[in-house]
């Protein structure tokens, strides 16, 4: 009895190790590892991050488009202030929109990408210039519904 009562506790224990982890899905920017949701559905991009009192310094959301074209966005029902972040169909950062404040008033401002863009990344206002992102960095997905390549 003692005989089986180990091995099967080593694999047991074996097996135990070796199974991966879930990886939370993420964004990576300049060197910084960012937990991101994703918006892909209309219904999921048009809600963004409405009605969020907080958004921690290292979570972001990332919106991804099927087709890369001007994009604007703006801040209604968003509390929060971010940094509104453009990329194309390569994820490399074309324009940004940095500390865009909360709408608290309509009409509401509208916040455009300076080229066309497949991709946009919000995160804490500030966040930028913190890490020292700039135009032509490369966005990096781990975790991807798919629609990232």
């Amino acid at each position: 009895m003692k005989r089986m009562i180990a091995p099967l506790l080593f694999v047991w224990m074996g097996s135990a190790m070796a199974a991966p982890t879930p990886a939370t899905p993420g964004v990576t920017l300049h060197g910084q590892r960012f937990s991101t949701e994703f918006a892909t559905t209309d219904e999921t991009r048009a809600l963004g991050l409405m009605n969020r009192k907080e958004l921690a310094a290292d979570h972001s959301m990332l919106f991804i488009f099927a087709d890369t074209d001007e994009r604007s966005f703006w801040m209604k029902n968003t509390l929060i202030p971010l940094d509104i972040l453009y990329f194309d169909a390569n994820r490399k950062l074309v324009s940004m929109q940095l500390n865009v404040p909360p709408c608290k008033a309509d009409p509401c401002p509208s916040y455009p990408s300076n080229a066309p863009a497949r991709y946009v990344l919000e995160l804490k206002a500030g966040t930028v210039s913190r890490i020292g992102a700039q135009v032509g960095d490369e966005l990096s997905v781990e975790g991807s519904p798919g629609a990232v390549q």
